[in-house]
This record gives structure tokens, C-alpha cells and sequence, in this order.
């Protein structure tokens, strides 16, 4: 049975766009941030088709996330270290340790792991004290990481978190050095080190002119429910917040902030049929848009329409990150890859 919703993710983009996150970081490997189900598209798929683009290092945030990719062959990242209840011996997987308490708990099984280091985060990770302290001594570390604050900004703390990172080098057993997120990678090339990790560019994000090739990866896509009629003066969706100021042809679509499209988009939102702009009318409800189809004579009951969703410009309309317009997109929609 197919769902009246899809989510049309294109394949070729998200490729496109981890060659030039690549391609920005210079001589440092690029890896994947595919935390969140692949920020909402997909674990596997994302994983399946940068795996075979040349991705060899993945993060997830936990080990269930973790376990759902066993089987792939590739090997990831947990963010958020090891658990007492968390499995000490997956073989695709490796806990990135943040306090001295995940270390204590991992060493003992001599096998390899990451370690984040706090420099202003504030957030996870160990200190560069605990580091001085000889903390990590005996860890066979691949990789030592620490995350950006504000890149996506032009601030003093991008280069403090820079110098206080490096100045780590050689001080610990790591094999590798990993700062830059999306944002980080076109801060510039001292930023990059020996491993990057985007995330929300990988999927479209564009957060600084760097990212300016970035290509969209998805649109949501919803049928149409019924097409109706309203007279001037009649009302469309809960509290009458829209009134037709002349007799409109409205289409409903089976979509609402169940899945994620939220009532932030009434009356702001809008879909796309054949480059039309299809304006959403009244309040978005549970299940629920209306769109103004007056344009469009043709369109049908059963017809499908694009919804507008380039991140950096729905994320202007919405008051929404780019991040919770990927990962707020619920279940009820057949994610299709072309």
C-alpha cells in the first residue's frame, strides 16, 4: 500500500554534495554525520550511497542507531559514548568517549574508540586538563574530535576552539584529529584537520557562502484530497483565519504538522506544480493543508503536488532550523530515492 505522502530524495545531490564538502576540506577525509535516521531520510540509504561514493567513517548518536546499520559494512561512530546498558562489543561500531567515566568502562576491552574534547562547547567531552592528567593513556584512539560552536558564524570562539583543538596535536594516542561540522568546513582549511563531519549540508543545509553548490536532497510531496469551490466571504481550516476575498478553487492535501509540515507554514507556506506557486491558505491542522489551486485549473482529487522546501529559505520563512524541517518529517511518509 502507498502512503498519500512522499518524500522524493534525490540521490545524485546528496552525493553531489559530499564531493564538495570534500572537495572543501582539502587533504582531510570527509565522513557523515547520519544521525537522526540520516536527519530524517533514511539511515541506510544516505549510508548505502555515500559508502559507495567513497564515505568511510559515519556517525550516529546511539547505539540503537548504530545497530540498525549493522550489516552494511561500514564502520561507525556513536557520539554519545558507551553506557553501562550500552553493547561493549559490536564490531561496525566504536563509542566516542566523553567523560572520564566512559573511559574507565571501555578500556578494559582494549579495543579502538573516539574521544570528544571539550573547547567551549560546554556540552559533551573531556577537558584538556583531564587530558594533561594522562585520562586517555592506554586508549588505542582513532579519533580525537571536538565540535564547533558558533560556525556558521563569524566570531572570536571559532578561532579559540581552533588554537585550544590544536594545540591537542600529539598530545594524546589519537591517530586523528576531527573539528569542522558543515559550517566548520568552509571556515577554512585550518579547520579541517584530518577528518570533517557534516551533517545538515550533506542534505541540503547551506549555512555559509562555501556552501553556495549545495543541492537540495528533499521535497515533500502530498495529493491531493478534494478540490472545492469556496465563495468570497467563506472561511477555509479551524478559527476562520483565512477568508476568500473572491471565489477561490482550494485543493486539500493529506498533510498537517502530524508529519512535520507545522502550523508555522499557515497562511506562509506553499506548494509547486509545474513551477505555479500554490499558496497555503488557513490554518495548518493535524492532518490538513489547504492550498489556493486557482491557478491550475487541471489539478485533481488524486493529484500530487511538490511542497516548497529548500531549507535555507523555508528555514527563513518558518522561524524553523534547517535541522528540525529534515528530522521533524514524520513516518506516514514512502521515502522514494531517485
Amino acid at each position: 500500500m502507498t502512503a498519500p505522502l512522499r518524500l522524493r530524495l534525490d540521490g545524485a545531490a546528496l552525493v553531489s554534495n559530499w564531493r564538495h564538502l570534500a572537495k572543501l576540506g582539502g587533504a582531510a577525509s570527509c565522513g557523515a554525520a547520519i544521525k537522526a535516521n540520516g536527519y530524517g531520510l533514511g539511515a541506510r540509504d544516505v549510508a548505502a550511497r555515500l559508502a559507495e561514493a567513497g564515505c568511510r567513517d559515519f556517525f550516529v548518536a546511539t547505539w540503537g542507531e548504530a545497530a540498525a546499520l549493522a550489516g552494511l559494512g561500514v564502520p561507525v561512530s556513536v557520539l554519545h559514548g558507551v553506557r553501562a546498558e550500552d553493547p561493549l562489543d559490536a564490531p561496525h561500531a566504536r563509542p566516542v568517549l566523553s567523560t572520564a567515566e566512559q573511559v574507565k568502562r571501555w578500556k578494559p576491552t582494549g579495543r579502538p574508540c573516539d574521544v570528544m574534547v571539550d573547547t567551549g562547547m560546554n556540552r559533551l567531552g573531556v577537558s584538556a586538563e583531564e587530558i594533561g592528567a594522562g585520562l586517555l593513556d592506554g586508549l588505542a584512539i582513532e579519533t580525537l574530535m571536538s565540535h564547533l560552536v558558533s560556525a556558521d558564524e563569524d566570531v572570536p570562539l571559532n578561532a579559540r576552539q581552533l588554537a585550544a583543538f590544536g594545540a591537542l596535536k600529539g598530545r594524546t594516542p589519537a591517530k586523528r584529529m576531527s573539528l569542522a561540522n558543515s559550517a566548520g568546513i568552509a571556515l577554512g582549511a585550518d579547520y579541517a584537520f584530518d577528518l570533517t563531519r557534516p551533517g545538515i549540508a550533506l542534505y541540503g543545509g547551506r549555512q555559509r557562502p562555501g556552501h553556495d553548490a549545495i543541492r537540495q536532497v528533499a521535497t515533500p510531496e502530498a495529493q491531493i484530497l478534494q478540490r472545492r469551490r469556496v465563495r468570497a466571504g467563506e472561511s477555509v481550516g479551524y478559527n476562520a483565519t483565512w477568508i476568500a476575498p473572491a471565489d477561490t478553487e482550494v485543493a486539500i492535501l493529506n498533510l498537517g504538522y502530524a508529519d512535520g509540515y507545522l502550523r508555522c507554514f499557515s497562511g506562509r507556506g506553499s506548494a509547486m506544480v509545474a513551477g505555479v506557486g500554490l499558496p497555503v491558505i488557513g490554518r495548518v491542522s493535524m492532518d490538513l493543508t489547504a492550498i489556493d489551486v486557482t491557478a491550475l485549473p487541471e489539478l485533481r482529487e488524486g493529484d500530487w503536488v511538490a511542497m516548497s522546501y529548500g531549507l535555507p529559505e523555508t528555514a527563513a520563512l518558518s522561524g524553523l532550523s534547517q535541522y528540525e524541517l529534515l528530522t521533524g518529517l514524520g513516518g506516514r511518509f514512502d521515502r522514494i530515492w531517485a
